[in-house]
């Protein structure tokens, strides 16, 4: 198994941002094939002091391998994402991926 996580800023100055990047992840990242498990979201509020509380969507997906993964990074629809939805509606970024 291969994970890729993303963790995502948003635009302040646009209060839909974080569903627009929801729904462009759905739209563009969920149907690229290799993929085991898919999941986006926004940040889920936390007592605990441990957990990071100043992004606004994770991305967390699951591949059978890091080819898989390599493959998804240079699919025609994840440079559209990039493109379309991430570009526009982000100003930071954080990946994490692990196998």
């Amino acid at each position: 198994m291969f994970s890729h996580v993303v963790i995502f800023w948003t635009h302040p100055a646009n209060p839909k941002a974080a569903d627009e990047l929801i729904a462009g992840a759905k739209r563009y990242l969920a149907p690229i094939p290799g993929i085991a498990h898919f999941h986006v979201g926004k940040m889920a509020p936390s007592h605990r002091p441990v957990v990071d509380q100043t992004y606004q969507v994770g991305l967390n997906v699951v591949f059978h391998s890091q080819q898989a993964q390599d493959h998804y990074q240079t699919h025609p629809l994840h440079l559209e994402f990039v493109d379309k939805v991430f570009k526009p509606m982000c100003q930071k970024v954080v990946v994490y991926d692990f196998e």
